[in-house]
């Protein structure tokens, strides 16, 4: 019953948190909760202590890897261009869809934040509609606030 029940009978019987024919499935889902207390990112369903992931566009221990899905730079390049410099694709529809972050502006990028501090952070450098690399930053606290960082 490998370690977690009794064997009566040839049968399993299994210890509290475990089921299975041989007790080898946990029923513990801490192994797939994330850091945010979701589980399997919302993405999967917490299967003997592993996920397993409904979409199969995701995958690792939390369903939070995504090989094929825009990066954070991608998915936030319009909102950032149309805030910053008013332009881009979003320029219309800027203030419905783009205020979900905060944005501080600085003069260079040796002034943007630097990796190292509590909060997850990403460097981005895209280009704009008239071929121009802008650079900014993305992170997210851990009260789930965003906030952009991006070189005038």
């Amino acid at each position: 019953c490998t370690g977690n029940g009794i064997c009566k009978c040839r049968v399993c019987e299994c210890f509290p948190n475990f089921t299975g024919s041989a007790c080898d499935c946990s029923l513990d889902t801490l192994p797939c909760m994330t850091p945010h207390g979701q589980i399997c990112n919302g993405r999967g369903t917490c299967e003997c202590g592993t996920c397993n992931c409904t979409d199969p566009k995701f995958q690792g221990p939390t369903c939070e890897m995504c090989q094929t899905c825009l990066g954070v730079c991608a998915e936030h390049k319009d909102c950032v261009q149309c805030r910053a410099f008013d332009k881009g694709e979003k320029k219309e529809t800027c203030s419905q869809e783009c205020m979900y972050f905060n944005m501080t502006r600085v003069e260079s990028r040796d002034k943007l934040p630097q990796p190292g501090q509590p909060d997850p952070l990403s460097h981005c450098k895209e280009k704009d509609v008239d071929d121009c690399w802008f650079y900014f930053t993305y992170s997210v606290t851990s009260s789930g606030e965003a906030n952009v960082h991006v070189v005038e």
